[in-house]
């Protein structure tokens, strides 16, 4: 393949990122580090060099090395029998989250993996879910070696404490198999009556007989079975003394049967086991639409799956790896660079500089010396420090926030549908009509009174009103998914629908954390001087030094001797024949002097001044038109855990009206949703970080913002991707639709209803009949609904 470049500068081989110098090369090909040439040498040797003609440059850079003892904690036994599947003599069965998996050249590879390993046996990866599941023989290769492959080929697997605690997003299976019941009795039941249609000679009256009983025992599992959610929805509606839209729907499913079974019996008739089969599947097929597109999220995730699995104790100068439930106050742990701290604890040794972004809000590291408290939920952003444990992980500031009554689980909607306030007038006027026209008949023609009854509750059976919401909630929930937005469930539609207050967080919401905004003040940098700076910065993994190395862009990198890096205080070194220094106010000028501020970065060059970089948030491109467009429609609110430096940009952006709001805390944002709910605002909250869950929790629309959907979000009624955020207007529209399109088809189901009972009341309508008109009325409420709602997708261009 031959080589790319940008700006006469090579591109590396495995990852396309720039090669800081040529050195680096295999068979003719650059590398940008030793990581990204030795994932090459290892696919060369196997024969798995075709990962490279899938797509272009598929690696992942290899520039940062994983600590060969990271998954130390896999050697422990109560660990592995917590991660593995399945174990025998021979093969233990293990999934893995990789969060790298992005395209088919990953698959490829990983589905490979036993070329590069012989004792794995097979590997299969759930490309959606970003999962593998491996096979292999434990005999020959440890877990700990598995998942150091992993990583050393670009794939390092992402385990969290979640992952101990078995917390896996649930697939409703039982659903799944009563569907798939319901719809074999159904097809066979149908099959079965089309002599029963077309008519029977008297001489097949036997084998008429035996088709009617074979449709009884076909419609004993879907009876008993398979319509048991309905069931269990209407009787739980009885025992809180509210009707839902499952009573009557339930109640029509046991008349059906009751009186098919009856006429079977006495041989009067062949029943309505076709229509009563019907009813159950369609209704389950639209609640399995309607699961599907969020049963691969989890909605309900906690500080489990933020946390990592085990830390590395210290003790009697030893280095062990230790789970997290077996950390005690007085331990001593070490915190590598970017691992997070897992216990509240006291620093004893090095400088911390500490990522509070997504406990706090707050988008700048804070820098913490020896003898300060540090808290569970930070990233140590600098060298590796040590700190003394005061609070066990269960009781850390982390896991106290999060087990704050507004974050605990509440399976109780925060609204009820407009559907099933429709649906208990409509089962009450249907009791009614029922009961009604069973009096007169009683009186008038005692006969009637059964088909009467039967009819009524057959034809008016509320089917297409749930048909349609049910159906119309699950293709919006299909065309919300595709378009990255993934809905908890239908009723986060309609509250979305409803909503008259907007409110953003700042930090990672309407901002990215993946980029700063730069201005340098200062004596001018010659372009040498600027390819200096960043290869110096280039040096350290500190978050302003990334930011600033990536700020100079496409630069040849210089080479850097006698690099000396002070945590939370700057880095220095020789580059070139200039000394350069880069830092805070204190470490470069010696002293903190009134202009030195978190934020600023200033530089020397052989001792001398130069001036300072100042970092600012880095807005969405998308943020001030969005803003723009739902300020002049909706009631806006920013919260932020930041300092108010950033409010005359917002007030621009958002307008005079919005409130503005910083230094807020989780319980500040917390209070304030409940103060806008206090004066009759209907809130949608979005937020990306722990430190608003609470808010997302109760708000009436939470939505958490993510650049990746399968790693940890607060609990929440919708995940968004970030990159869609853009269009939030135009959900909330779709959503608006949704509601509109089901009120539509309830008024042609009404209508359809009032023809059907005035002739069922009357005694003109039979059961059979009635049996024909119920599933035809159903269909053609799905076809209005499935193409207005698909209609009205692509009205607003989705």
């Amino acid at each position: 393949m031959a080589e790319a470049s940008v700006h006469n500068h090579l591109l590396c081989f495995h990852c396309g990122e720039v090669c800081p110098t040529g050195n680096i090369t295999a068979e003719d090909k650059h590398f940008c580090c030793e990581g990204c040439k030795m994932v090459y040498q290892l696919l060369n040797k196997s024969g798995l060099c075709d990962y490279y003609s899938l797509n272009d440059k598929p690696g992942l850079n290899q520039r940062i090395p994983v600590r060969k003892d990271k998954f130390a904690f896999l050697g422990d036994e109560a660990i592995q029998r917590k991660l593995i599947t399945f174990s025998n003599d021979q093969q233990t069965h293990i999934t893995f989250y990789l969060p790298q998996v992005h395209c088919s050249s990953c698959l490829y590879l990983l589905e490979n993996l036993h070329r590069l390993q012989p004792a794995v046996i097979s590997a299969t990866v759930n490309f959606t879910r970003k999962e593998i599941s491996i096979i292999y023989d434990h005999n020959k290769l440890s877990l700990q070696k598995l998942a150091e492959l992993l990583t050393s080929i670009g794939y390092e697997p992402y385990i969290s404490l979640q992952n101990l605690q078995n917390h896996k997003p649930g697939v409703k299976r039982s659903l799944i198999y009563q569907l798939g019941v319901a719809g074999f009795c159904f097809a066979n039941i149908m099959l079965l009556s089309f002599p029963e249609y077309l008519g029977l000679e008297a001489a097949e009256i036997l084998l008429q007989g035996i088709f009617r009983w074979l449709n009884v025992l076909l419609a004993l599992p879907v009876f008993f079975y398979s319509a048991w959610p309905f069931y269990e929805s209407g009787w739980k509606g009885l025992r809180h003394k509210f009707l839902n839209i499952d009573a009557p729907i339930a109640l029509a499913i046991i008349v059906t049967f009751s009186r098919s079974l009856y006429e079977v019996i006495s041989g009067t008739g062949a029943g309505y086991f076709d229509s009563m089969t019907g009813i159950v599947f369609f209704m389950l097929v639209g609640r399995v639409l309607q699961d599907k597109t969020y049963q691969q999220l989890s909605f309900e995730r906690d500080f489990t799956s933020y946390f990592p699995v085990a830390a590395t104790l210290v003790k009697d100068g030893k280095e062990t790896p230790v789970s997290l439930p077996d950390i005690k106050a007085g331990d001593t742990l070490l915190i590598h660079s970017n691992e997070l701290i897992p216990a509240d604890g006291i620093c004893t040794r090095g400088k911390a500089c500490i990522d509070y972004s997504f406990v706090t809000g707050e988008s700048l590291p804070v820098n913490k010396e020896m003898g300060e408290m540090v808290y569970a939920g930070g990233k140590q952003t600098g060298s590796a420090i040590e700190i003394l444990v005061i609070k066990e992980v269960a009781q850390s500031y982390l896991t106290r926030l999060w087990s704050a009554d507004a974050f605990k689980k509440n399976n109780e909607p925060k609204s009820i549908s407009f559907v099933h306030l429709l649906s208990r007038y409509f089962t009450y006027i249907l009791f009614t009509i029922a009961a009604s026209a069973a009096v007169y008949w009683a009186f008038t023609d005692s006969s009637k009174v059964w088909n009467v009854i039967t009819a009524v509750l057959i034809v008016a059976c509320p089917c297409a009103l749930l048909l349609s919401n049910t159906f119309t909630n699950g293709n919006i929930l299909r065309i919300l998914g595709r378009n990255k937005l993934y809905m908890r469930n239908a009723q986060a539609i309609e509250d979305m629908a409803g909503i008259t207050h907007i409110v953003f967080d700042k930090t990672g919401t309407l901002t990215t954390t993946a980029q700063q905004e730069i201005d340098y003040k200062g004596l001018t940098l010659s372009k040498h001087q600027q390819q200096a700076i960043a290869s110096l910065a280039a040096q350290s993994s500190h978050p302003l030094s990334r930011a600033l190395a990536a700020y100079f862009g496409i630069i040849k990198r210089l080479p850097v001797e006698e690099f000396h890096e002070i945590p939370g205080r700057g880095i220095e070194g020789m580059v070139g024949d200039d000394w350069i220094s880069l830092g805070s106010h204190q470490f470069i000028v010696g002293t903190p002097g009134s202009a030195g501020r978190a934020g600023e970065v200033y530089v020397a060059i052989d001792d001398k001044l130069y001036g300072h970089f100042s970092f600012h948030n880095h807005y969405r491109e998308s943020a001030a038109p969005l803003l723009k467009t739902l300020a002049s429609r909706y009631r806006l609110s920013v919260l932020s855990g930041d300092n108010p430096t950033e409010r005359k940009t917002l007030q621009q952006m958002t307008g005079n009206d919005a409130s503005l709001l910083f230094n807020q805390q989780p319980a500040d944002k917390l209070q304030y949703i409940k103060k806008l709910q206090n004066g009759g605002e209907r809130v949608m909250m979005i937020g990306d970080g722990l430190n608003d869950a609470g808010a997302l929790k109760q708000s009436n629309v939470g939505i958490a913002l993510t650049d990746d959907c399968n790693n940890f979000t607060p609990a929440s009624d919708a995940i968004m991707e970030a990159g869609q955020l853009r269009n939030l207007y135009r959900f909330i529209r779709l959503c608006r639709a949704n509601k509109q399109i089901v009120i539509a088809s309830f008024i042609l189901s009404i209508l359809y209803n009032i023809v059907g009972l005035s002739f069922a009341v009357q005694g003109l309508l039979s059961p059979m009949i009635a049996a024909i008109l119920m599933p035809a009325s159903s269909l053609s409420i799905l076809l209005v609904t499935f193409g207005s709602s698909n209609i009205a997708a692509k009205l607003f261009r989705f």
